[in-house]
């Protein structure tokens, strides 16, 4: 297949059934909506989009397209760890869920090609662009949504960040319609690696996911002392998933089968993710209104 500058023109060139959007957010609207009216399948990356009339729009073409497979990009429900506390959770092993703890840390490695990224494009922010994935689990897990929202962000360890409006690290506290609560964690400025882990706590037991960003379960003994090398990106964290999200999508457009992840998911984790972003800059207690 030949590269193009150009996704239109590859789109109207190729004869392809599909297409897969890995571009900056700001554009996924534009690239689902051309691809669908080209009749082809979309797999979109989170999320769907960063202006909510354009993402509103886009949720109209792709309503207008019922036999068209569409496919949003959460690929953390593909990893073996979050699937397997999924059917812990749904087989009631753990009781209620009471709390949920969030974590998603960049390793501070990768600040420079951050920087870069979010001063060429907008990144939505520490809670639209990483927290989204963990807003993304609790509502699978806890079949509930959000009603209330606090949020703070501060750029401590990196305030350079300030001069392009991004935080560097951000909190959010979500209080649940069934009174759950959950913690939100996102940050870039991980020494030891890539740091994505969660704790859900239940009435009847409690689960813990990648504690440890152990690499490979290896741990070294030396005269240094005990060391536990440190997986160092997001990439490495969920190769696994990447592919088999993939796979999911094409199986999806061979059977025409509807993807599990909804467009309605993927509305109000945008929604929920938005306030966060929101109640960050203003410090405030804020209702959030998913409908």
């Amino acid at each position: 297949m030949e590269s193009y500058k150009n996704y239109k023109e590859m789109i109207d060139v190729e004869d392809i059934d599909a297409v897969v959007i890995v571009s900056p957010t700001g554009f996924h609207p534009e690239m689902t909506e051309y691809a669908l009216n080209a009749n082809k399948h979309v797999f979109c990356e989170k999320l769907l989009g960063l202006n909510m009339d354009e993402v509103d729009t886009m949720v109209r073409q792709i309503k207008m397209h019922p036999k068209k497979i569409f496919q949003l990009g959460f690929m953390r429900r593909f990893d073996s760890s979050y699937k397997h506390a999924k059917k812990i959770i749904d087989d009631g092993k753990i009781g209620k869920i009471i709390y949920i703890r969030a974590y998603g840390i960049d390793p501070i490695s990768g600040m420079e090609s951050f920087k870069k990224f979010a001063t060429d494009n907008d990144s939505g922010g520490i809670f639209v662009d990483m927290c989204i994935h963990n807003i993304d689990l609790i509502r699978w897990y806890t079949h509930d949504d959000p009603v209330q929202v606090w949020a703070l962000g501060n750029d401590i360890a990196a305030p350079e960040l300030k001069n392009i409006g991004e935080y560097e690290t951000g909190v959010a506290m979500l209080k649940f319609k069934s009174g759950m609560i959950a913690t939100l964690l996102g940050g870039r400025h991980a020494a030891h690696g890539n740091q994505v882990e969660m704790e859900i706590m239940g009435s009847n037991g409690w689960i813990r996911i990648a504690q440890e960003p152990n690499k490979g379960f290896l741990t070294l003994f030396t005269n240094e002392g005990v060391v536990k090398p440190s997986m160092q990106s997001f990439s490495e964290r969920f190769s696994e998933a990447f592919i088999d999200e993939l796979r999911d999508f094409v199986n999806n457009v061979k059977t025409g089968k509807s993807s599990d992840i909804s467009i309605d998911d993927g509305v109000k984790v945008l929604k929920i993710a938005k306030a966060c972003k929101e109640l960050a800059d203003q410090g405030i207690l804020v209702d959030i209104k998913l409908s």
